[in-house]
Parts: C-alpha cells; structure tokens; sequence
C-alpha cells in the first residue's frame, strides 16, 4: 500500500514517513502543495495524509484538485485540521475529505487506524510492502516503532521535550520584533513569523502526546492565523492576548516533563447585562470545550458564586445596580474566589479603567468587540495558569 505525506514541517513529514513505513507501507512526502499534486500524478497512491496550512498551494486547493481528477476522485484523503478554524474544517469536508483529524490530538497511531480505516471502508485490500528502513530527523526511531507504540510514543515525547527551550527562545524573539514593530508591514510579518512557529510547535505536541501544549498551541495558531488573514483586526487588545500565551508558554513548557492530568471541563460564569455580549462570550468558551453559566444581574452571580464553585469568571464592567468592578470586589472577599482569576470584558479600555480592574481584583480584561478566539486564547491561559499553580502547592 502506498501513502502520500504532504506535509511542510519536514521533521513531522520523517516521523510520519517512518512509522508508516515500520506499518508496512510504501511512504513518499511533499513539501509543499504544488509537489504533493506532481506526487499523486507520478506515485498514484492509495491514500494521502493531507495538512491543510502548506506553503504555494494551500491544503484545500490540493484536495478540489485531486477530486477534480477521476483518476483520484476516490483516494482516501485524511486530513490535518485546527479544530479552532471550524470553517476550514467545513470547506475540507465539502471539498472531499474522506476524515478529518485534528494535528494538535492525534498521534502517529491514531493516524495510522485512521487510514487503515478509510482504505477498508474504500474496498481497498491492504498488501504490506517489505518494510523500508526510516531516514531523516526520526530515523532514530526506528527500532522502537518496530516493537512497541508505548516506547515509540514515549522517545517522541522526550524528542520534543527536547526541543522546547529553543522553541520558547524563537517565539521570545518573534513576540519581541511584533511588539517593538514600527509599521503595519512590519508588524504583520512578525505575526506570519509567529504563525507558522506556533503551527510547527502544535503539530509536535501532537505527535507528540502533550496534549497541553498541544491545545494551547492549536488556540493561539488560530488567533494569530485570524490577525494575518485579517491585519484589521491587529489591535493593543489582540496582541496583548498574544503577548500573554506567549509569555504563558514558558510556565506551561516548564511542567511538560509532567504527565498531562485529565481535567473536567472548566466551569466559568459570565456575568453581563447584554445577551448578545453574553452569547459571544459563551461560544468562544465552548471552543475551548469548557462549561458556561451566564447571567444579566450581579446580585444573581453573587448567588451563583456561593452556591456553586468557578474556575474562571468573565465580567462587564458597566452594569447596572452594581458595576463589573465593584462586583469583583465582592467576589474576592468569598474565600474560596480569592485567586480564581477574573477577567473583564469591556468596551472601556482606557488607562483608568485598566487601573480600576487591578484594584478591584481583575487579573485581566479584554476589549470591546472582541475576536472569539481571542476570548478563547485567553480564557485557555486562565485556565491552564491556574490549575499549574494550583498543583504546586
């Protein structure tokens, strides 16, 4: 059986490549769209791996090709997606994708039942090639993925562990050309800088099986794909948020030696008299797959609070009968809210209000009309955070 890997971050390709080729499989890899369309051509595979985010030719445009060509109509196509970019995940489906996986969760094996799987649903017989022997950044791999997946996983994860202090320098140096930017073109190759970083990092966590960094990674890649898909949207609010996942990555990096815990989704209160504000805030919550409870009057969340343990809170702050401020200072005279972080959410982003959210006990605060997955990058850090220090103690 015969697999194509298109693929721009050549070490995820090798790894790929090698493992299929330990599974039996004869594995060939494209850099880029345009080589990946020349390989279907010229190598004819039974089922490509296909990333969505690839240089010259973007995932998307290969996949209407292929399925234009009744040659290739029917290949099984397994696609890479960011389960933040919901739309690109609709436009794979409705331009042929035969499954979606998400890159920032998926593991080699999951990935490998996933083809396997398409191919039989396909009809197609699988035949094992004689097995080749890997090359590349991953070769070393090799004899650990012809024996067992627990070991083959766990040389991944220590590979990536690995590489996590050069990555954490390189997006330091990215973050600090974006904030000291002098000009829009300027500021907007940082942010593509930054992107395709941040792409490369989350793939690796996946592979990888740090699911932590891995989630972080695939949110903030979104954010900063919307910022260059969309430079309007640059603002002192979104790089701010991007500055603090960042800065966030360093302390998450540091406890990756850590296994990663099972947590139940993250409870949040949303406290806003506007239900359209309140909607926005709640579906960039469920994004990042954590429960919400919202509510329009802040006597009613005082109640909520009581009754009722949060993980996280998001406030307006001009409300009536009781200001988003003078509500968070109730709050942390609750003993179990002293350190549940509380972010603002408020069209009044001016140096006062900045002032009055720390002296009332806010760890944060976002502006007023907000990106979802700005809302979702930053309810993430909070979240993260504070389960990380929560654990130290």
């Amino acid at each position: 059986m015969k697999i194509l890997i298109i693929e721009d971050d050549q070490l995820v390709a090798n790894i790929y490549r090698n493992k299929f080729a330990l599974e039996g499989f004869q594995a060939e890899t494209a850099p880029d769209g345009e080589v990946g369309l020349e390989l279907v051509r010229s190598f004819r595979p039974d089922a490509v791996l296909l990333d969505l985010v690839l240089p010259r030719m973007t995932g998307l445009d290969v996949m209407r090709t292929i399925r234009a060509d009744k040659d290739f109509e029917k290949v099984p196509i397994i696609v890479f997606s960011n389960t933040y970019l919901s739309q690109i995940v609709q436009d794979a489906w409705k331009a042929g994708a035969t499954k979606c996986l998400s890159k920032g969760s998926s593991t080699p094996r999951q990935v490998i039942d996933a083809v396997r799987g398409a191919l039989k649903m396909n009809g197609v017989v699988e035949t094992k090639a004689p097995a080749q022997k890997p090359s590349g950044p991953a070769a070393k791999t090799h004899e650990l993925g012809g024996q067992d997946d627990t070991d083959f996983q766990a040389q991944l994860r220590t590979d990536f562990l690995a590489s996590l202090p050069a990555a954490l320098v390189a997006m330091r140096t990215m973050l600090q050309g974006l904030t000291r930017a002098e000009n829009d073109t300027t500021r907007l190759k940082h942010i593509q800088d930054l992107y395709r970083r941040t792409h490369s990092l989350s793939s690796n966590a996946g592979i990888a099986g740090a699911a932590d960094i891995a989630l972080m990674a695939d949110a903030l890649e979104a954010l900063l794909k919307e910022l260059q898909d969309k430079p309007n949207n640059i603002n002192a609010s979104t790089l701010r948020t991007v500055a603090s996942a960042v800065d966030f990555m360093a302390l998450l990096f540091e406890h990756s030696s850590l296994p990663d815990k099972q947590f139940p989704p993250a409870e949040v209160l949303v406290v806003d008299d506007e239900a359209i504000s309140r909607r926005a805030v709640t579906f960039a919550l469920e994004k990042a797959h954590m429960k919400s409870l919202s509510v329009e009057d802040p006597m009613k969340a005082v109640e909520l609070l009581v009754q009722k343990k949060f993980d996280l809170i998001f406030l307006d702050v001009d409300m009536p009968n009781m200001s988003g401020f003078e509500l968070c200072t109730k709050i942390r005279t609750l003993p179990q809210y002293a350190k549940t972080p509380v972010v603002f959410v408020t069209g009044l982003n001016d140096l006062e209000n900045r002032a009055n959210s720390t002296m009332s006990g806010g760890n944060d605060f976002i502006a007023k009309p907000f990106l979802f997955i700005e809302l979702t990058v930053k309810a993430l850090v909070h979240v993260f955070r504070s389960r990380i220090v929560a654990g130290k103690k």
